[in-house]
């Protein structure tokens, strides 16, 4: 693969990840409008919100059987305008039925897009032969400060959910389709030239697949454990932070949302360097640095006398935990190719993906119901020893054959650009 096309492939997912997290955030923060709009109760909520990650699960373990027979850039070329569509679908509709088929459409193609997103990006980071993935998630952290934004602008200004989302979506689906032209399904896409170009990147998938098809998925448990706890730890931060702060250290309400705004911007600080970090200094180092650091921010929040020492251990807990999820990604395509061959590496990340939507689904319920019959300080205990396990798998991350660290990086495919972590 040339170096043009390399460039043009990350560029493009870049804007994938970006338009995701936009995506994602304007549904996410205007929940209250969304069971408003339609009467949603209290009671039912929980159902309508879990349906989404549970589906997301589901659409991620077909796009695994998915991309044996077509590129992954092919699912995330229709995936993405989908997932636009389905939340104007949101914004659009009056009765419940429509809400919830909207959100089922939407649930499905996120799973879809998670997966073949990724896939992507880890095959990208193998042509390139150094470590790009958390430019590609600093892109998604980028996204949902932005989404989150916009989602407050029409909150404030009290605009209906169909008027916030439009602009947004009508600048997003154009983008995502001109930009789909350019993704580049890594070592396996071999030559730039439109349908044919994904005929051959197929072929190319099927024959990888049949190579990979007996990856034990043992070897990918560590790497799922802390996918999982990882995901554990990100749903308390944005579940839970606010009404820690409120109620717990006694902060106001508007003080209540700063936590997680640092805990966004940390993250994408931290993901914006992560890749230098981990050339210089390895992925198990960097990957060890950040569970202790997220370790240690639990366990500030956990003793925090007041509500500025509460945010300052939210703000440590997004430097921590921004390295640990695309490192993991990363980890599972490379040890999939070195125990399977290149077909396997889609398998392993599509496999890994679930285990996202498993965290997200467990964390908050785990730390509300251990905070109702216990504490909320010891609540936030459990995460804190979850996210230490990551330690315990730390060498699941070393880099043998392929690795991007200190005095072991390979020989790169190509190298493309000045500097080090450019999107």
């Amino acid at each position: 693969m040339t170096d043009a096309r390399l460039r043009h492939g990350r560029a493009s997912l870049a804007l994938s990840f970006f338009a995701q997290g936009v995506a994602f955030a304007l549904l996410v923060t205007r929940i209250p409008a969304i069971q408003d709009r339609y009467g949603i109760s209290d009671g039912l909520l929980p159902a309508f919100l879990a349906a989404v990650p549970v589906l997301a699960g589901v659409a991620s373990v077909v796009t695994e059987r998915l991309v044996k027979r077509i590129a992954p850039s092919v699912v995330l070329r229709w995936a993405q305008p989908l997932v636009v569509l389905a939340l104007l679908g949101v914004a659009a509709g009056s009765e419940v039925w429509q809400v919830a088929l909207a959100l089922g459409v939407f649930g499905l193609a996120v799973g879809a897009l998670d997966a073949s997103m990724n896939m992507l990006g880890v095959s990208l980071q193998r042509a390139y032969g150094r470590s790009i993935m958390l430019g590609f998630h600093a892109a998604y952290s980028l996204g949902g400060i932005a989404g989150a934004s916009f989602a407050w602008v029409g909150a404030h200004w009290d605009l209906s959910l169909l008027v916030s989302y439009l602009p947004v979506a009508g600048v997003l689906l154009p983008a995502a389709l001109v930009g789909s032209r350019w993704y580049a399904d890594g070592e396996r896409d071999g030559e730039r030239g439109g349908e044919r170009g994904g005929e051959r990147a197929g072929e190319a998938a099927r024959k990888g697949a049949l190579e990979g098809q007996g990856v034990a998925f043992k070897l990918l448990l560590p790497l799922c454990l802390v996918m999982t706890f990882a995901y554990i730890g990100d749903s308390t931060v944005s579940n839970w932070s606010a009404k820690y702060l409120q109620d717990v250290l006694g902060s106001s309400e508007e003080l209540a949302t700063v936590p997680y705004n640092a805990y966004m911007v940390t993250t994408l600080l931290g993901r914006a360097v992560g890749d230098l970090g981990v050339r210089r200094f390895g992925a198990v180092a960097v990957v060890r640095c950040g569970t202790v650091l997220a370790a240690a921010g639990f366990g500030v929040v956990a003793v925090a006398p007041g509500a500025w020492v509460g945010i300052l251990g939210f703000t440590m807990l997004g430097l921590g935990l921004c390295v640990i999820v695309p490192q993991t990604f990363a980890a599972a395509g490379r040890l999939a190719v070195e125990s399977g061959g290149p077909g396997a590496s889609d398998a392993a990340v599509a496999r890994l993906n679930v285990f996202n939507y498993v965290g997200f689904l467990v964390g908050s319920p785990l730390v509300g119901a251990l905070g109702d019959v216990w504490s909320y300080r010891w609540a936030m205990v459990v995460p804190m020893v979850l996210v230490l396990v990551t330690l315990r798998y730390a060498r699941s991350f070393e880099m043998q054959q392929a690795g991007y660290g200190v005095g072991h990086e390979r020989p790169r495919v190509v190298d493309v650009g000045r500097g080090g972590n450019e999107v």
